[in-house]
């Protein structure tokens, strides 16, 4: 057989080599065995596509591979230049590629076909109408063993021997129709079988992509057939030659086998979906950089990236260097090239890079493109970008001016076909509808179309501006938008959101007198209600009925119907200037006008008192001063008050219903407030006596941190002015005025209303204050302390004027209890014994607190009730202290009261002003067992004195140190009574010991009580 290849002369060379130095034999084993384990693992599949495409390009022809796996064989069919000595020559060599002059080949290394070696121990290659060569491991033992000075190596190594370096010629393959050359790799074993059907199936369109000559690989797993291209990929290409300076620069760090190759290329790859734009990669296609075949070098852009970079020794990673660093700087300008090419739709946001990287490689590609991108003609634009401005040199300038400040505005350039392409500095983006970004184009420069989404990302890494909505309202000013019509501005409120209102607050108005405001709120649109109103004089801001939009009362205005247009601020401003107006008449007539159209009721907007209109006397008049010529209250008030009369063609011309609901009064004018702090700075609403009702109020309160809040305040106004009590009362004790009556709720206490206080302070009822009288009927208790209340008025009324009711009512009041002493003590007012004794009575259940000490006090001297001096009144607490005392005023009330009162009052009881010894001695005797049957407490003895002297006065009894003194039986049965604590049966105790045959009908009795 004829030795095309040489492959005879190659066995001999390495023979000898590995004879002359077995360190040869070891060298090579440990290279081929590190390629094969190392960097090309599992790079069978990518190497045998690699070999197929240098094979194409060296032929000039498209490249096809079909690799097939069937029966544990993997074929590798290929087109393009058959195999020769010297492609035989680079297999069986390591680090020795045949390819170095080839500009464009993928092999670079001379160690691709090392990859067999993982999964195969007799890879044969042959082409059409030749031989093949193969390789053996079990003939290239068998001839590394023949040689004595190996076989310690070779024992070493356990007889592995490296399987490429002894090839055999062999005879022809059966190349399959249509191809060139064919690899046969019969697979080592099951694993290796499964390893390789794991490449065949994640072959992907990154092997086309990175091999240009490979047009495109079929794959065919036992019967199934797959055709893996680069279809549907756009795809940017650059290249090029470096000159020998810069092979010198950029090469210097690199070996001499790359220095023999000076190309480079550059290639990025993005898959496209139906539409054309782009799409994510495949995930079959690894994230990772492919110089060309893939590395382990990860880079996370959403674009496949081909490269010629310099591999570290791994042939895993990019080696470092000035080489790599003029790469990433080519793959950049043609990644930026890809995007320019790509649909300017907003999927092209997604390919922008973000600054983070997953490598280091990766990190410095994205800053790359991230320097190019902001100034790169990218975006579509709705309107030309703005002028450029740039500061010249001075050399521009005619004459040199050292501390001049000039600029040079440059127009903006003319849209293209598919009309303006603008940079992203160049670009903004409003979030929007596309009629909204439409309507607003020509105000913002370089405007992006709709469905640019605003805050992606790649807006902020491109340099667009983000114009809100709000600053876009901004814009809309000035010349932009001068001698812009009505409908114009009516066809911008159609398209503007409805959920950003706060953006829109200062959105122009065209209105209706030609003045352009700022914000929709406080402007009107009017309705049909108001048309035919003249309300110029007012100075309302009604806009252009073609400017008029649903829109604007979503933003604040208001529909112009005569109610709405009486609460617009203008409104009341021009209400409450009135009176300083020097033309108020016309003023006056608008607003009668809008309440009359209004239909407004007297009391609903009280701000209207504040109109100015002209009185009888032909002045004018706040309407809240000026009373109707014939109301209620004209004829309740004494003459000469301030209060005004309207004038008559006043009520001629819109009626006393218009006139009421403006302010003028018919009755009482009533001031309503709400959440009125209780504090005199804030509680001002020029009432009488309104600070003395502030005060009492306060001193209702518990002590509090922060004043007081009343809800809702209404007050009646000018009670002091009225001349005609009972007919004012008759008004102000029915509705609508009674509700100003009704007391206030105050941190949960009842407080009069400014009203009723004012009312029960003054003689309004038949001369005399409310507070000193009583209703009629009223607890006989009060009877000849307070007079009777005239009649007319319902008892409802009268006691929320301040009228007694009852003596409980009276102690609860504020002041009560003080106001029922100082009664009790006037010496005018008589007051019987029983009526006294439950005075008293009441009175003991009053807090000392709440009153201070009287100076005179009504009390018993003798048989006579009298008004004595405090000083020389005395509480009784025990009724044989009676005998002791009998010459002082006293008060007498239950003697269980007694400490009470003493308290409350001031005054001494008897125990104190009187020691109350017994100065006599008695002799002692045993009860009577029959009082027992009436006092089982009763003491066993008690002592009988023939005279009792107490204190050196003479007493019938006295209970002292724990025993009962008495001179006779009525003393000893009070004595008895009071010493068991049932003083109440005294005088049956009494009679049971005058007569004992008495019990049983004393018990008796006693059984019924």
């Amino acid at each position: 057989m004829t030795d095309t290849f040489g492959t005879d002369r190659m066995r001999a060379a390495v023979l000898a080599a590995w004879t002359a130095s077995p360190a040869r034999f070891r060298e090579d084993a440990n290279a081929e065995e590190d390629f094969a384990l190392g960097g090309y693992r599992d790079r069978l599949i990518v190497e045998l596509a690699q070999n197929a495409a240098d094979a194409a390009l060296r032929a000039g022809v498209p490249g096809v591979l079909r690799l097939t796996l069937r029966g544990g064989v993997l074929t590798a069919a290929n087109t393009g230049a058959p195999l020769d000595a010297t492609g035989v020559e680079s297999l069986a060599t390591l680090r020795v590629s045949g390819k170095r002059d080839e500009a464009g080949a993928a092999g670079r290394f001379g160690v691709g076909f090392a990859a067999v070696v993982t999964v195969c121990d007799e890879p044969v290659i042959g082409s059409r109408g030749s031989g093949s060569v193969r390789w053996s491991r079990a003939e290239t033992a068998e001839l590394v063993a023949s040689v004595p000075e190996l076989a310690g190596e070779l024992a070493a190594r356990s007889g592995h021997v490296p399987l490429l370096r002894l090839p055999f010629e062999d005879g022809p393959l059966d190349v399959p129709d249509g191809f060139d050359t064919l690899v046969r790799l019969p697979l080592k074993d099951d694993a290796s079988a499964l390893a390789v059907r794991r490449m065949l199936e994640e072959a992907s369109p990154a092997l086309p992509l990175g091999m240009p000559a490979l047009s495109v690989i079929e794959i065919d797993l036992d019967g199934e057939v797959r055709r893996v291209t680069a279809d549907g990929w756009h795809v940017v290409s650059e290249s090029g030659e470096f000159a020998p300076e810069q092979v010198a620069e950029l090469f210097a760090d690199r070996p001499t086998e790359e220095r023999a190759r000076p190309f480079w290329s550059v290639r990025w790859a993005v898959p496209l979906t139906g539409i054309g734009e782009p799409g994510p990669l495949p995930a079959a296609v690894p994230p990772v950089v492919h110089a060309p075949t893939p590395s382990d070098e990860p880079i996370d852009l959403p674009a496949l990236l081909i490269a010629s970079f310099p591999m570290a020794t791994d042939r895993r990673h990019v080696a470092k260097g000035p080489l790599a660093d003029f790469l990433v700087e080519k793959a950049a300008a043609a990644y930026v090239r890809l995007l320019e090419e790509l649909p300017r739709t907003p999927k092209l946001l997604d390919l922008v890079p973000s600054y983070m990287g997953k490598g280091e490689l990766d990190a410095r590609v994205r800053r790359a493109v991230l320097q190019r991108l902001p100034d790169t003609p990218l975006l579509p634009a709705l309107s030309a970008p703005a002028p450029a401005v740039r500061t010249p040199s001075f050399a521009d300038a005619e004459v040199y001016e050292p501390d001049a400040e000039w600029l040079v505005e440059h127009p903006s350039r003319e849209p293209g076909e598919d009309g303006w392409v603008v940079s992203g500095r160049e670009a903004a983006v409003v979030a929007g509808s596309g009629e909204l970004l439409d309507a607003v184009a020509a105000f913002v420069p370089g405007l992006l179309p709709a469905g640019w989404p605003a805050r992606h990302p790649a807006m902020t890494s491109l340099g667009v501006r983000r114009v809100e909505l709000s600053d876009v309202v901004d814009l809309l000013s000035g010349e932009a938008v001068e001698g812009r019509e009505p409908s114009w501005w009516r066809s911008l409120y159609e398209v503007l959101p409805a959920d950003d209102p706060e953006s829109l607050g200062a959105l122009p108005v065209p209105l209706a007198d030609g003045r352009l405001v700022r914000g929709p709120r406080g402007t009107l649109i009017l309705t049909d209600g108001g048309s035919a109103l003249d309300l110029t004089p007012l100075g309302l801001r009604i806009v252009h009925p073609e400017a008029a939009h649903p829109a604007l009362l979503r933003l604040g205005a208001a529909e112009a119907t005569p109610r709405t247009i009486l609460d617009d601020p203008i409104t009341k401003a021009a209400v409450a200037q009135s009176l300083d107006n020097p033309d108020a008449g016309p003023v006056a007539h608008a607003v009668l006008s809008l309440v009359q159209a209004a239909g407004l009721a007297p009391g609903e907007a009280p701000w209207l008192a504040e109109l100015a209109l002209p009185g009888a006397d032909g002045e004018l008049y706040p309407a809240g001063e000026l009373m109707l010529a014939d109301g209620a209250l004209a004829g309740l008030l004494e003459p000469g008050t301030h209060l005004g009369v309207a004038a008559r063609e006043l009520e001629e011309t819109y009626g006393p219903r218009v006139l009421e609901a403006a302010g003028v009064l018919d009755g009482f004018a009533v001031v309503h407030d709400s959440d009125v702090l209780l504090d005199r700075d804030e509680c001002d609403h020029d009432l009488d006596g309104e600070d003395e009702w502030l005060d009492h109020v306060l001193d209702l309160l518990p002590e509090l941190d922060v004043p007081p809040v009343v809800p809702e305040f209404a007050a009646v106004r000018d009670l002091e002015l009225v001349a005609d009590w009972p007919a004012a009362l008759r008004l102000l004790t029915r509705p609508p005025l009674r509700a100003a009556l009704h007391p206030l709720r105050i941190e949960g206490v009842e407080v009069p209303s400014y009203t009723a206080w004012w009312l029960a302070g003054h003689p309004v009822l038949g001369g005399r204050r409310p507070r000193e009288l009583r209703l009629p009927g009223a607890d006989p208790l009060l009877q000849g302390l307070y007079a009777d209340a005239p009649e007319g008025l319902d008892e409802g009324a009268l006691a929320m004027l301040g009228v007694r009711g009852t003596l409980a009512d009276l102690l609860d009041s504020h002041g009560g209890p003080e106001e029922l002493l100082d009664l009790m003590a006037d010496e005018s007012i008589e007051v019987d014994r029983a009526q006294l004794r439950s005075l008293w009575v009441a009175l003991a259940a009053v807090e000392p607190d709440r009153v201070a000490p009287p100076s005179r006090v009504r009390a018993v001297l003798g048989g006579d009730i009298v008004v004595a001096a405090a000083e020389d009144v005395v509480v009784v607490e025990a009724p044989d202290l009676l005998q002791l005392v009998t010459d002082r005023p006293l008060v007498l009330a239950p003697y269980d009261l007694a400490e009470s009162l003493s308290e409350l009052l001031d005054l001494p009881l008897a125990g104190e002003v009187a020691a109350g010894e017994v100065t006599t001695a008695g002799e002692t005797r045993q009860v009577p067992p029959q009082v027992r049957s009436l006092l089982p407490t009763a003491p066993e003895t008690y002592v009988e004195h023939e005279k009792l002297l107490v204190d050196g006065v003479p007493c019938a009894w006295r209970f002292f140190e724990g025993a009962v003194h008495c001179t006779g039986l009525d003393g000893l049965a009070r004595g008895l009574a009071w010493a068991t604590g049932q003083w109440n049966d005294r005088l049956a105790v009494a009679a049971m010991l005058r007569d004992p045959s008495a019990v049983p009908l004393l018990l008796a009795e006693a059984d019924l009580s």
